[in-house]
């Protein structure tokens, strides 16, 4: 463990010291900062248009840092040869890429976590809300982080194989599908006048792709009308899912990587 920690600790070094990275949550903070100032312009009814814009701020602003973070992770280790350097060392390749996956999810923590604070803090000062609003705002931010742990998973896993910037749009690509995942399987699933056999292929298929639209639940917090059944179920079914997922896509990166000549 001695090894991926250090690891762990030298990529969250490396990840809070890149520019483009600041820059990013910079301009999500700058924007979850001014939506609540002009709320107080707006009429009460527009609230659930202030905390879905912010929302909104988070979640992509999360996703882009998830995913800029860890598509060149590998490929500047092996372009600047330091990857040698590590692995000269007793580091086995499973540890290196693991301490890497750890190091990007504790920076990536550290950013949603502090637009999460601003968002939250600057909602409260702005719309004074009852406790249990704020609770399930710091909740839903949580459900991101878990999502944006599964997006950087998926990064991580074709950036043992692929080219960063392939990595780039294929990563974004599969976070664009699998948030309108649900909406889409929904569609097919009522559709009857289209073949079993095309609904059987579409449903393999959703099942293989992960499903990020399962951790976007702004709905209930906007319509309290529109309240999840089985909340707690729901949030540790879908939490051990991303954990599956994420622990699939590693051991298959592991996999690859072990294989790669570097």
């Amino acid at each position: 463990m001695g090894a991926i920690s250090a690891i762990a600790r030298t990529t969250l070094g490396e990840a809070i010291r890149r520019k483009v990275l600041l820059i990013i949550m910079l301009i999500g903070i700058l924007f979850l900062s001014v939506i609540p100032a002009f709320s107080v312009l707006s009429a009460k009814s527009e609230l659930t248009t202030m905390i879905s814009a912010m929302f909104f701020v988070l979640r992509y602003t999360s996703a882009l840092i998830a995913i800029v973070l860890t598509v060149y992770m590998l490929p500047n280790e092996i372009e600047r040869r330091t990857i040698y350097t590590i692995l000269s060392k007793p580091v086995q390749r499973w540890q290196f890429l693991l301490g890497k996956y750890l190091g990007a999810i504790f920076a990536l923590g550290l950013m949603i976590g502090m637009m999460s604070f601003l968002m939250i803090t600057m909602f409260y000062l702005f719309q004074h809300p009852e406790a249990s609003k704020m609770f399930e705002l710091a909740r839903q931010a949580l459900l991101y982080f878990v999502e944006m742990s599964l997006l950087t998973a998926v990064a991580m896993f074709f950036s043992t194989f692929v080219s960063p910037l392939v990595n780039f749009f294929i990563s974004i690509g599969l976070w664009l599908v699998g948030t309108l995942l649900n909406p889409l399987y929904e569609s097919i699933s009522k559709n009857n006048e289209m073949a079993p056999v095309l609904k059987s292929i579409f449903s393999f298929v959703f099942s293989l792709l992960p499903n990020f639209a399962n951790y976007d639940t702004k709905n209930p917090i906007i319509n309290p009308g529109q309240a999840i059944q089985n909340e707690t179920i729901y949030y540790l079914k879908i939490t051990g899912y991303g954990f599956l997922y994420i622990g699939i896509l590693l051991i298959l990166g592991i996999l690859i990587f072990d294989r790669r000549e570097v």
